[in-house]
């Protein structure tokens, strides 16, 4: 079982930077595909950013977001990473942690790929 556990969210400024940090359990963390989503009030949960499993050689990226946030994994400390740069207003959400244990052939935007999440932690962009 797949257990999952965010990090770093809080009450930021427009434009500043922010990071938020996943550790997982359970599963080899090599094998997972890790991605993340958020849900604003009222909104449909969207993906963010996933990366690949093993070596993390593929990401992709929430046109909203591209040039600004970037996914990163560390396989030796079972984390995966959002850096998120310029914030803005509409980047506040709760953000999930969501991982995929089945090492899938799927591609990583395919949002129904990943069966595990975590308990999600609030991003609020606000002056």
């Amino acid at each position: 079982q797949v257990q999952l556990v965010e990090s770093g969210g809080g009450l930021v400024q427009p434009g500043v930077s922010l990071r938020l940090s996943c550790v997982a359990s359970g599963p080899p963390f090599g094998s997972l595909a890790m991605a993340w989503f958020r849900q604003a009030p009222g909104r449909e949960r969207e993906l963010v950013a996933g990366i690949s499993y093993y070596h993390g050689s593929t990401k992709t990226y929430a046109d909203s977001v591209k040039g600004r946030f970037t996914i990163s994994r560390d396989n030796a400390k079972n984390t995966v990473n959002l850096q998120m740069n310029s914030m803005k207003p509409e980047n506040t959400a709760v953000y999930y942690c969501e991982a995929d244990d089945q090492m899938t052939a799927a591609p990583l935007d395919f949002s129904n790929r990943y069966e595990h999440w975590g308990q999600g932690t609030q991003v609020t962009v606000s002056s």
